[in-house]
């Protein structure tokens, strides 16, 4: 996570913001039952490199920011085998854990190019789960299908000085959509890059965007975000094109031989 000044794009985005429902605070989610029905959204670590949060989006795939799979340091890509999935994490214990096997990030995504207007737009990551995790375990969240240009969401994370307990803002307000950036007033550290932004207007949440980073705006934090819709469907369709095919394996079949040291146990014929 960085903290940017963003130019006068992001001004531009701040002219009105919606107060549809009042801002809420973060909180920690320290109760059990709080904190169940918020268990698909986890911790995601990479090794020796700190960590981001992300969210089960099927019993396979998670979605979190594409800066999160870059080593900051080098630039480069991370190994899958260098991330692992930490879902309901809380207090030490988790709902469910698995390594990741693939990562896919967005192509137009730049991890040299810092909090740019087209980094933040393309800011979004899918990766493979090693091994699913039922829904039977756990539920994954669905994306809204269409955008949210303003009012309010919540937001589930993790984050400095909270690493082992998820919080939850139960409201915060997105002041504007432009561009397929969304400018919101979530109360974001570092660690919350990757945390699903969901709508509530339907029943249970739905993801509208993942936080990218953070902007200072007049003395007062803002948090970043992008529409999902269109990049998430073309993630998917890469994660499935370049999944590791599986190797196929010849077996010779022979006729009248059983097992190995036998005989008999081959096709049997029938006189007329």
């Amino acid at each position: 996570m960085k903290i940017v000044f963003v130019t006068a794009f992001i001004a531009a985005l701040t002219a009105t913001v919606a107060s549809a429902q009042q801002t809420t605070t973060l909180r920690g989610m320290a109760g059990e039952n709080d904190a169940l029905a918020w268990q698909s959204v986890g911790r995601l670590d990479a090794k020796g490199s700190g960590f981001c949060t992300a969210t089960l989006i099927s019993p396979e795939l998670v979605l979190t920011a594409a800066h999160c799979v870059y080593d900051r340091d080098t630039g480069s890509l991370f190994k899958p085998e260098d991330l692992t999935f930490r879902a309901g994490l809380r207090k030490g214990r988790v709902a469910a854990a698995r390594p990741i096997t693939q990562i896919e990030a967005h192509s137009k995504y730049k991890p040299g190019a810092g909090m740019s207007i087209q980094n933040v737009r393309h800011d979004v990551a899918l990766l493979r789960l090693a091994k699913p995790i039922p829904t039977s375990e756990l539920d994954p969240f669905v994306l809204k299908s269409t955008t949210v240009s303003r009012g309010p969401v919540s937001v589930v994370s993790y984050g400095r000085d909270r690493e082992t307990l998820p919080s939850r803002q139960d409201v915060c307000q997105v002041a504007a959509t432009q561009q397929d950036i969304m400018l919101m007033d979530c109360d974001i550290t570092f660690g919350s890059s990757g945390a699903p932004v969901f709508s509530h207007e339907n029943g249970r949440g739905q993801i509208v965007s993942v936080i990218s980073g953070m902007a200072t705006i007049n003395g007062q934090k803002r948090a970043l975000g992008m529409t999902l819709p269109d990049i998430v469907a073309e993630l998917r369709h890469r994660m499935w094109a370049n999944k590791e095919k599986p190797v196929a394996q010849i077996r010779r079949i022979t006729v009248g031989c059983g097992a190995a040291g036998t005989t008999g146990g081959g096709a049997k014929f029938v006189r007329p």
